[in-house]
Formats: C-alpha cells, structure tokens, sequence
C-alpha cells in the first residue's frame, strides 16, 4: 500500500490550525471527523472548499491508508480506530510535534492540572514588558490565545509560550523547549486516563529534549523522573535556596525572593491565595531562566491583574461578594479557589459546584469545605454522584440551572460570606465552555440588583 496522504483527525480550531498549516505547505491530505458538523467545519469550506472531508464517522481504510495521523487533542490515542493504525504502523504526531519541528526560536513550555493560562499571562507581561516579540498558543483558552501553528504565519517572534495540555504531550515526541515546567498534578481527566501515573507520564513529555527545568519544590510530580543533564529552577513556599524562588519573612511582611533577594512584598500583588503566590513564583522562576532581569519582573508581576473566570470578583449584592471560578474545571483547582478566598473573607462560603465530573473522585474537597464553607450548591450532570462523596454535614441543595443556584445562593447567605462558583467540573452538559458558563454566572448575578 503507498501512503502519500496526511489524516488529519478532528475538525475543531486545533484541526483547522493543522489544515491551514499543510495547505499553506502544499502537502497532500484529508480531513476525517466522527461527529456530523464539527467545530469548524464551515471555516474550513470557506478557506479550502476543495479539500476531502469525512464527517460522521472515524472511516478505518482511511486511517489505515494515511501516510500520517495528525490527530486532535481532544481525541484519545486509545480510540479503536486510532489504536489500529498504530498497531499497523501508520505514524501518529500532534499540532504541537509538528510546531516542535517548524519553529526556529526558543518555545517555553507549561503544563500541569492547575494555573497554567495564569502563569503563561504572568510570563506574557514580563516579556511585554521587557519588550520582547512573543506567541502566545497552545491548549485553547481566551481570546488571546491560539493553536500553536496559527503563530507561525505570524512576523518572527523572541519567544514561543506555550500552555500545553497532556492531550497535547500525548502525541509530541521531543518538543525541544528552551525550558518546561509542570506545575502541579492533581487528579483530572480520569476519564481518559486509568490512573494518575498514566496521566503523570503524559505530562513528562514536556522535558523531551528540554534546556533547561523548572521545578515546583512542594508537588513531587513537578520533578523529571530521569535524570537530566540541564539547569534547574526551581520554586515554593519555603526559603529559596541557589537558583531558587520561594518566600522569605521581613518584619511581619512575605516578600517573593530570589535566593536571597526580595522581588516584591505578596502585599503589593493583585490576586490572592496561596494558590496565585506558586503562580506567580513560578512565571518569575521562567523568565530569569531566559535571561529577564528582576527590575522588569517586578514591574510586570505587580501590575497584574489576574484572568477572567479564576476567581474574579463580580459584584456586591446586599453584603454578599460574589466571584466567577469557572475555570475551577477540577477538584485542585476548587480547593485552591475554596482555600484562597476563604482566608480572604469574614464570613463564609456557599460554593456553587457540578456538571461533567470526569471521574473525578470529590471527597477531597470535604476538608476545604468543612474548613471554609458554608453550604454548597450543586447544578449539572454529576450532581447527584458529586453530592454522594460530602459529608452529611455539609449543607447540600439542587438547583436547576445557574439562576437557581445563584438566587438560592442569595436566599443562604449573610453579609459578610461569599457565594463562589468554582464547580470542580467540565462545562458541556449545561455550557458551550467554561467562558460561557462563567459568563452565564455573571448574568445571573446581574439580575439579582
């Protein structure tokens, strides 16, 4: 059998970002996608009505006659079809593999279960403010992100930063970074993975080939797991030691320091929680290892602002702060938002919680919530399953949609508490996304005045 056409498989932006990238390449290939109308199917027609497209169905002789697979993120390695044709030989690569073997300027690496989109905007403000040229791309997230390979087409850039997901790393042999980090891992997508060590060695990919590591001192999973010959950063709560990053108490005040140099005092900072402090350690630790000098990182870290949907504030309702975690997409991510502005408030928290679980075992969220919670509000698929694992002690209620829940919210809560949505879960039972459903919250919120 000759094979002298590329699959790509999955129309969504990623497989359209692919199918520009080749079309602008003059490679041959084809399109497949099991859904009917995927994503981005009338973008492509319009961009290249020509080009062959199989919709509804994952068709196997095509797959198996393909010269190369460049397969989506979103789909697993493991579907039946896919598995075949890596059983018969048929190669098997990623938007972001394909990028790794483009691009000719360093690329910085970011991954992990939590805080990647901050700490990659934290980073993009210290190299704007440094006044270098750089993309910004990788797992889809905002307006101001793109699939990698869009940023090619774009003027020569210093930098390429790079938020990566472990469904990217599944499909990237040696990515090549100037330097990568994971950040943490905290059980996720464990409806995709059997386990947390199946989902840790996707993420190891990320140091195939890299220059330089940076290590978060208190998350085990953040460490390479074979020894490598390169520079390592490194960060954490505790004092930072040679080529570290970490905390270090003056007169009553937390200063961020490297080694033994204070940046800035946490006080001078604009988000909160513990969880914000390692992000932001972390994109300081990134940018000296590209040769950043601390007065721009200084600068930079203290004029931002943090990201819509993490834990932004909304409004004021009769003494009641209300704040829009819609980007808690996991249960880390819920208890650091939980831990973070509980330590920021007098009262309590109603939590509003649920939708698409992933597997996700929940009881760890019971000691943040015992600790800081007043009740919590659960909406969406898994919310029966999700309310099963609390304690009977928490105060549990259903609520129909995300006006229920916030007017029920209301109803609970006492000036002084804040009603926090953070659902610990996927958007797209209820939601197009988790843009959507923070937005939807915000509304939500707005007919309460």
């Amino acid at each position: 059998m000759i094979r002298d056409e590329k699959v790509i498989v999955g129309l969504g932006e990623t497989g359209l970002s692919v199918a520009k990238y080749l079309a602008s390449r003059n490679q041959k290939f084809k399109i497949i996608d099991s859904r009917t109308n995927p994503p981005a199917l009338q973008k492509l027609k319009q961009l290249m009505p020509d080009v062959e497209i199989e919709v509804g169905q994952l068709n196997q002789k095509t797959i198996l006659e393909a010269s190369e697979l460049v397969v989506s993120p979103g789909l697993s390695l493991k579907t039946p079809a896919i598995a075949e044709a890596a059983e018969h030989g048929v190669p098997i690569t990623g938007d972001i593999d394909i990028f790794s073997k483009s691009v000719t300027k360093p690329i910085i690496a970011v991954t992990g279960s939590n805080g990647k989109s901050t700490v990659v905007a934290i980073l993009a403000g210290i190299l704007r403010k440094a006044g270098k040229r750089f993309g910004l791309g990788g797992n889809l997230d905002g307006a101001s992100f793109k699939p990698a390979l869009d940023l090619l087409d774009e003027e020569e850039k210093d930098f390429y930063i790079l938020e990566l997901s472990s469904f990217q790393l599944e499909t990237t042999e040696k990515l090549g970074a100037e330097v990568a980090v994971i950040l943490n891992l905290s059980a996720d997508h464990m409806d995709r993975y059997e386990n947390l060590d199946e989902y840790h060695k996707a993420k190891l990919r990320i140091f195939n080939g890299c220059k330089q590591v940076v290590i978060n001192r208190d998350d085990v999973y953040s460490y390479p797991v074979t020894e490598l010959n390169v520079p390592i950063w490194d960060f954490g709560f505790n004092r930072p030691g040679v080529n570290g990053l970490g905390l270090l108490e003056v007169d009553g005040d937390q200063y961020l320091a490297f080694q033994f140099e204070k940046i800035v005092s946490i006080n001078e900072l604009k988000i909160f929680g513990q969880h914000n402090i390692s992000n932001v350690l972390a994109a300081v630790a990134l940018a000296l290892a590209i040769g950043i000098d601390l007065d721009t990182i200084r600068a930079a870290i203290k004029d931002f602002e943090g990201l819509p949907h993490r834990c932004q504030w909304v409004a004021n309702v009769e003494g009641v702060e209300f704040y829009n975690d819609s980007k808690g997409t996991n249960v880390g991510a819920t208890m650091a938002a939980v831990e973070g502005l509980g330590q920021r408030i007098d009262g309590h928290i109603i939590l509003i919680a649920g939708g698409i679980g992933k597997g996700a075992d929940f009881r760890s969220l019971v000691p943040a919530i015992n600790r800081w919670g007043k009740e919590v509000i659960l909406i969406g698929q898994d919310a029966v399953e999700m309310a099963s694992n609390f304690d009977a002690e928490i105060s549990t209620y259903f609520a129909n949609d995300m006006q229920d829940a916030v007017n029920t919210a209301l109803e609970h809560a006492s000036a002084g508490d804040a009603v926090l949505l953070s659902p610990a879960c996927a958007s797209f039972d209820m939601f197009d996304n988790f843009q959507h459903r923070g937005n939807t919250f915000i509304q939500s919120v707005e007919q309460l005045r």
